[in-house]
């Protein structure tokens, strides 16, 4: 059912309408905790909604409850993972096409980095994973990558293992040929494309890829 559609992910983060223009036609909208009312105000019925639901007013809950689809709420005090979390893990079990991450970053900077670890959950079940927001894109890879121009005019890779070996760029400012690169090192920041469409090839390790608007 899932395989051939995308599953956006909208949660309680910064949001914007830079997220609905992410939206296409077939996808199917997942709004964790107070991203489910972001839909709403935007006219947009969610899926699936789910979380503790602690963010929102007892008016707003109501609202969810009576226009979302489908409702998954629990306790905030006995769970055990954060409302992106829960649903990233639920719709990981359903194998989609890809799964974008929507309003996972904020001014927490534990949420931050817990939800771009996510992306190893989905690169160790070969599930295509993007975290979106409205001035960066993120992705984790482990083998190859092709990428093409769009409104995000910097890129920059990290290791997220602590060593990526036979790291090749091509299409890039910057190229790379069979670079190592360890955790810690900053040589991979701010690269840019100078052809219609570029790879990154990794040998071995872990590698986020960060495209970013400025």
């Amino acid at each position: 059912m899932f395989s051939d559609k995308r599953i956006l992910i909208f949660s309680g983060g910064n949001l914007g309408n830079w997220a609905v223009d992410e939206i296409e036609q077939g996808d199917f909208l997942v709004g964790a905790d107070r991203g489910a009312l972001f839909l709403l105000q935007h006219g947009i019925q969610p899926d699936y909604a789910l979380g503790d639901f602690d963010s929102v007013t007892d008016k707003e809950f109501a609202e969810i409850k009576d226009k979302c689809k489908n409702l998954f709420s629990c306790n905030p005090v006995y769970k055990d993972y954060t409302d992106t979390e829960m649903a990233f893990n639920w719709a990981l079990a359903k194998r989609p096409k890809e799964i974008l991450l929507l309003g996972v970053t904020g001014t927490r900077f534990d949420h931050n980095i817990a939800n771009i670890h996510l992306l190893s959950k989905g690169l160790k079940e070969k599930v295509p994973v993007r975290l979106i927001d409205e001035k960066n894109e993120i992705t984790l890879i482990d083998s190859f990558i092709e990428i093409s121009g769009n409104r995000f005019r910097y890129i920059s890779i990290l290791p997220f293992s602590y060593e990526v070996k036979g790291v090749t760029l091509e299409g890039f400012k910057y190229p790379l040929h069979k670079a190592s690169l360890t955790r810690g090192t900053s040589i991979g920041i701010s690269n840019e494309l100078i052809e219609d469409r570029a790879t990154i090839n990794i040998d071995s390790g872990q590698l986020l890829v960060i495209r970013s608007m400025d």
